[in-house]
């Protein structure tokens, strides 16, 4: 029996959804404002995982043009009845002030990684959906449902409406079965159907530090429900010195072995040094990250092997281990006509006209489009965060003529924090590369006056960005060989949830490649490679 180490996605992996194809595991996240949308991922052992498929990569899918920072897809719900896979997604529209105005749609695929269906539009009276396949056939459709009222607590309640295939619509009268406990911020709805009772799962207290997965049983589909005897199913909040933090937001999988499992969301912060335990309790700049519990059964009730509290390592189920081989390469080389999935854009699909890797083969070529700080078109392709230590970087060719030109690498959580080493252009210097930092919408720009002038002779320029937990730091070279620092070092803190207007954001921290051209003329930067290397700390 193999042993798991958790978490089992690193790296802004939230809101896991899991089911089971025969002996094949598949689990499904959030993606928030990242295209595609969704990440899918495949399991023999549920130990090695990789990243199979992104299905929502067309507008007529998912448009999120002008979308929130942390808008988008909100915790999709993966199953699989009928000889199908079922993707259930909101695509969240408004995220400040009263409302949460999201739409909630369903698509279908034959096989995991196959072309999506166009998709079928829900209702648009919560998030968090969720479809439910009966013994009998019928189908449910789960969803927490908004009330925007003044004076009313926001999360209604669970909402329960049948769902029909042929007509393609949900039918018949929206019903609440649970209300939650007195925890409140009841979300993330899953229902189960075991030993002739239906289990609905639930996450309450918010996604942060308070987060727990509820469960509750009835004998009936629309209850009542009665909560766990010694609820909370999960929960890191009475935990603080435990290293897996926020667990909560879960999903429940019986394997073909009999053996059950629980997937659920958790975060790792940073270490707090001298800081109190408490206050704050620390900031994840890998996101919300999917890590696994093993389940056993007491008197028809689930409990988490161990205690409710989440393990960093458990017993791995009785099945032989496959392992994959890496589904991306350290070093991507742009030999392809199409982008590894685990490169993403910003809201929308990027056109040829914007992002092409066959104007200049074994490049990338980007179109310089609007800035960092824009939620429409920017040229801008990045990855996910998933080590506490490592490197990127790239090589690039890009010859501004002004300095509302730029290109280079850029780590970013969203809009309003990001910081950027690129080239750009200064009307006494020539080609320059510069420094921009953005803090909360504060922009500076720590060169100023000392910016590094790039050599006329040279086409290609080199950089890299080098993360050390805590800390962050940029370099650059101009042969490939010889690599300087800039001296400036930033905080990764800042490129986390918590930090984030205090912790009302929901991704992690992306790194990546931009060219900006806010002149209009859509002058184009090659990026030649991109190196993704995970590093011991020393």
């Amino acid at each position: 029996m193999s042993i798991i180490q958790n978490p089992i996605l690193t790296g802004f992996n939230p809101d896991p959804s899991i089911c089971r194809a025969g002996e094949d595991y598949y689990i499904a996240v959030s993606t928030f404002e990242w295209f595609p949308g969704v990440g899918l991922y495949h399991s023999k052992d549920l130990k090695h995982w990789r990243l199979v498929s992104r299905p929502l990569d067309r507008l007529s899918q998912l448009n999120m043009l002008g979308n929130p920072d942390s808008g988008g897809i909100w915790a999709p719900q993966l199953s699989y009845s009928d000889g199908r896979f079922w993707l259930i997604y909101t695509d969240i529209k408004v995220t400040e002030g009263q409302w949460k105005d999201g739409h909630n749609y369903l698509v279908t695929c034959d096989v995991i990684d196959g072309e999506w269906s166009e998709p079928i539009y829900l209702n648009s009276s919560g998030f968090d959906p969720s479809l439910f396949h009966d013994d009998d056939g019928k189908k449910y459709l789960v969803n927490m449902l908004w009330d925007h009222r003044v004076g009313k607590h926001n999360f209604y309640g669970i909402v329960l409406q049948e769902y029909s295939h042929q007509e393609q619509k949900l039918t018949g009268t929206a019903e609440i079965i649970f209300k939650g406990t007195d925890v409140k911020l009841t979300e993330a709805p899953h229902l189960y159907k075991i030993n002739g009772y239906y289990f609905l799962l639930t996450a309450e207290g918010g996604t942060r530090y308070d987060h727990q997965a509820t469960i509750a049983r009835s004998k009936s589909l629309k209850g009542p429900y009665e909560v766990h005897p010694e609820n909370p199913l999960l929960t890191s909040m009475l935990y603080p010195r435990n290293p897996l933090q926020k667990a909560g937001h879960a999903s429940i999988v019986k394997m073909h072995t009999e053996e059950w499992f629980l997937v659920h969301l958790i975060g790792r912060p940073l270490p707090r040094g001298e800081h109190p335990l408490l206050s704050p309790r620390g900031f994840c700049p890998l996101g919300r990250e999917t890590a696994i519990q093993r389940l056993e059964w007491k008197n028809d009730w689930p409990y988490v092997v161990g205690g409710n509290q989440p393990s960093v390592e458990i017993e791995g189920p009785k099945v032989a281990e496959v392992q994959w081989e890496k589904d991306v390469p350290e070093k991507d080389e742009f030999d392809s006509e199409k982008l590894n999935l685990h490169f993403q854009t910003l809201r929308i699909p990027l056109g040829e006209d914007t992002l092409s890797l066959k104007d200049n083969p074994g490049h990338l070529r980007l179109y310089g489009r609007e800035s960092l700080t824009s939620k429409f078109t920017q040229a801008f392709v990045a990855r996910r965060w998933q080590h506490f230590n490592f490197s990127a970087e790239t090589k690039v060719a890009f010859k501004p003529e002004t300095f509302q030109q730029s290109a280079g690498i850029v780590n970013y959580y969203n809009t309003q924090n990001w910081t950027a080493l690129q080239i750009t252009w200064d009307e006494e210097k020539g080609r320059i590369l510069g420094l921009t930092a953005c803090d909360h919408f504060t922009f500076t720009q720590p060169l100023h006056g000392k910016e590094i002038i790039i050599p006329e002779h040279v086409e290609y320029v080199y950089l890299r960005v080098q993360i050390r937990t805590n800390r962050y730091q940029y370099f650059y070279s101009f042969d490939g060989e010889q690599w300087l620092e800039i001296p400036d070092v930033f905080d990764s803190y800042k490129l986390s949830d918590d930090y984030i207007q205090s912790g009302g954001f929901f991704t992690g921290a992306f790194v990546g490649m931009q060219c900006q051209d806010t002149s209009g003329q859509r002058i184009y930067a090659d990026f030649d490679y991109f190196l993704y290397k995970e590093e011991d700390q020393g």
